[in-house]
This record gives C-alpha cells, sequence and structure tokens, in this order.
C-alpha cells in the first residue's frame, strides 16, 4: 500500500501520520489474524492456557519463533536448544535493527527502544518502503503501524486459544501459508533494488538447501547470510541507484 503524504504546502500532524500508519497496516493485519489465531489454537493444543498463550504473543511478538517455541516446549528437549533455534530465527532481526537504527538517529531512547520491540519482518519492508519513497520514518507514523498489528495480533491469539480446540485438526485449514504470502508480496516490492535478482535467488537455493540437509529453523538464517555474503561481495552500487536514507515529508 502506497504511503499517504501530506497535500502540497501542508505540514503533516503526528495525528496525521499515526493514522496514515494505520492504514498502511491495514493488508498487514489482514495476513496476520489468521496466522494469530492458528498460533493461540496450537498453543492451547500444546498445554499453553489462554493467559499464557496471551502473554507469550505480548511479550515476544514475533510469530516464526512463537510457533517454534511451542512446537519445543513439549518434547524432551535441552532448554539451550529451544533458545538457539530460536535464535537461529530470529538472527536476521540483528540486520533489520542495525538498518533500522540509522533511519530513527532522531528519536529519544525510549522511542528507539519500543521501536526495536516492534521491529518485525513488515515493520521492517514497510518502513524501508516508505524510506525509497522519499519520506521520513515518523514516530507517529511507526507507532500507528506497530498498534495497528500489535493490539489484533495479542486479541486473536486470545480468542485462537479459547476456542481453538473446536477447529480441531488446524494444518488441513492452511492458514499457516497466508503470512509467507504476504511476506513474498513485500519482497517483490523490492525488485527495481540494485542486486535484488541474484541475492533472493543465491538466499532461496541457499535456504532451500539448508532445509534439506540442516533442517528447520536453521535455514532461515543460513539463507539470509548467503545473501548477505553475495551482495557484500558484489561491487558497491551507484550513490544514484541507492534509495535516500531519509527526509522530511513532501
Amino acid at each position: 500500500m502506497t504511503s499517504i503524504s501530506a497535500p502540497p504546502g501542508a505540514q503533516p500532524t503526528p495525528t496525521s501520520d499515526f493514522t496514515n500508519g494505520l492504514r498502511v497496516c491495514l493488508p498487514v493485519t489482514v495476513a496476520v489474524l489468521p496466522f494469530s489465531l492458528l498460533f493461540g489454537a496450537l498453543a492451547a493444543q500444546n498445554g499453553l492456557t489462554v493467559v499464557e498463550a496471551t502473554l507469550m504473543s505480548a511479550l515476544i511478538f514475533g510469530g516464526a519463533s512463537q510457533m517454534v517455541g511451542i512446537e519445543l516446549f513439549g518434547q524432551k528437549i535441552e532448554p539451550w536448544l529451544i533458545v538457539m533455534s530460536i535464535l537461529a530465527v530470529n538472527f536476521r532481526h540483528v540486520l533489520y535493527s542495525a538498518t533500522f537504527g540509522r533511519r530513527i538517529r532522531d528519536w529519544s531512547f525510549p522511542r528507539k527502544a519500543l521501536g526495536f520491540f516492534f521491529l518485525t519482518d513488515v515493520h521492517f519492508a514497510e518502513s524501508e518502503r516508505r524510506v525509497q519513497a522519499g519520506l521520513k520514518i515518523g514516530f507517529a507514523w511507526f507507532l500507528g503501524l506497530s498498534l495497528g498489528i500489535y493490539v489484533p495480533w495479542v486479541a486473536a491469539s486470545a480468542v485462537g486459544a479459547a476456542f481453538g480446540g473446536m477447529l480441531g485438526d488446524t494444518s488441513h485449514l492452511g492458514l499457516d501459508f497466508l503470512l509467507p504470502i504476504y511476506f513474498l508480496g513485500l519482497v517483490l516490492g523490492f525488485h527495481k533494488r540494485p542486486l535484488f535478482l541474484p541475492v533472493v535467488s543465491v538466499s532461496a537455493v541457499a535456504s532451500i538447501a539448508a532445509l534439506w540437509t540442516v533442517g528447520s529453523p536453521w535455514h532461515v538464517s543460513i539463507g539470509a547470510l548467503a545473501g548477505i555474503v553475495l551482495a557484500a561481495s558484489m561491487p558497491p552500487p551507484r550513490q544514484d541507484d541507492l534509495p535516500p536514507v531519509g527526509g522530511d515529508v513532501p
């Protein structure tokens, strides 16, 4: 969804930026809700109470890592292996933070801390799309985007945990496929970036190969690292090919 800017000559207000962030997150929320309901149902099936499932979504706010967690908690696995598995899934957030931190240098420390807590795949992608359009990542805009996803995510997790047992076996519903489709759309939105095709291709091949050999969830980080290595080894793109790092909202 294209970000909405203020009319020519008008200064955007925090309220309008917040509303704009809410509008951007609408299609994301539609994709997230089934995934969140599915998590709640699976959490209940794996022995978590409604309160525990809700707190897990509220405190972790990471769909993939939450799924890995509930799959491993009920098994006789050493705690350090669970931690390492979740770290493998979330390692990409280290890379997100390194880039995102450059975009929000003017934020106060409390705002940065809150921003990094909310930073997920969707937030990173939407923020980069906003920067690519020449718009600044304002705190009000990011807060609107974040709360528009966070609140429904936590609420749907509670609903899924409370009533998920009525669905029976959720695997045949295919709800867990909706969010990857949305992520694929986000990735394709960056197809004009320099080195897009080779980096995505190498990441995909490396991830699939790692899935067959090393196994899940390590294939996520291995695929990401393969793309990073390729991008780092290639000649840097020309300065005029790069999107702006930020700027005032037109």
